[in-house]
């Protein structure tokens, strides 16, 4: 399993820290109105977005350095070994500023991983890395959420574990397809992956 803090590997992928060189792949995978479809506005992020915001996020949010305290938190670029491929991200993050007992789970594929079980290996390993830090054994639960419509994200959250909790509405500022269908949250506690091992 995590070989360290900061990177390790699944059967098929390296999830490791983002660099200053992941900026283009960022870039690309961002720009994808496929990927971004049932993401934030739903439309492809402009590439001065990704650049100033998203990828300084990346490159120093929480978890970033081996002696920050939520160093099981974080976001980790993915790597398929095999081909030295950057095919996306995934990501913890404390779902309150500070807090490291609860984490959301988030991920996001270039749409030539999609269909191939790399979302659901992805995950998996950063649920069991959350749970098995004996170091650090803040995190108490990880939850996830996607539109009820995002069929595909639903089944990465329920194969990896996750259990659906509930159907919510938020008012957006703009309007993405299947919105009046609201979104949906799925969980996981530690003590409830601990008894399905």
């Amino acid at each position: 399993m995590p070989s360290s803090p900061l990177s390790f590997r699944t059967e098929r992928l390296l999830l490791r820290r983002f660099t200053p060189d992941d900026a283009e792949p960022l870039v690309a995978l961002h720009g994808d109105p496929d990927v971004m479809r049932f993401i934030d506005t739903g439309r492809p992020v402009p590439r001065t977005d990704v650049l100033r915001r998203t990828l300084p996020e990346f490159l120093t949010g929480p978890g970033h350095h081996p002696e920050d305290p939520l160093t099981g938190i974080g976001v980790w670029a993915a790597e398929a070994p095999a081909t030295d491929a950057f095919i996306g991200w995934f990501a913890l993050r404390p779902t309150t500023p500070g807090r490291p007992d609860e984490a959301e789970l988030g991920y996001r594929l270039h749409r030539a991983a999609w269909g191939q079980g790399y979302a659901t290996e992805g995950a998996r390993a950063l649920v069991d890395h959350a749970f098995t830090r004996p170091d650090r054994p803040g995190v108490q639960r990880v939850m996830a959420t996607t539109m009820t419509v995002n069929h595909r994200s639903r089944r990465v959250m329920e194969k990896t574990g996750l259990r659906f909790i509930r159907t919510f509405f938020e008012e957006w500022p703009d309007y993405i397809e299947g919105a009046e269908h609201g979104d949906v949250e799925y969980a996981i506690t530690r003590e409830e992956w601990a008894a399905a091992r």
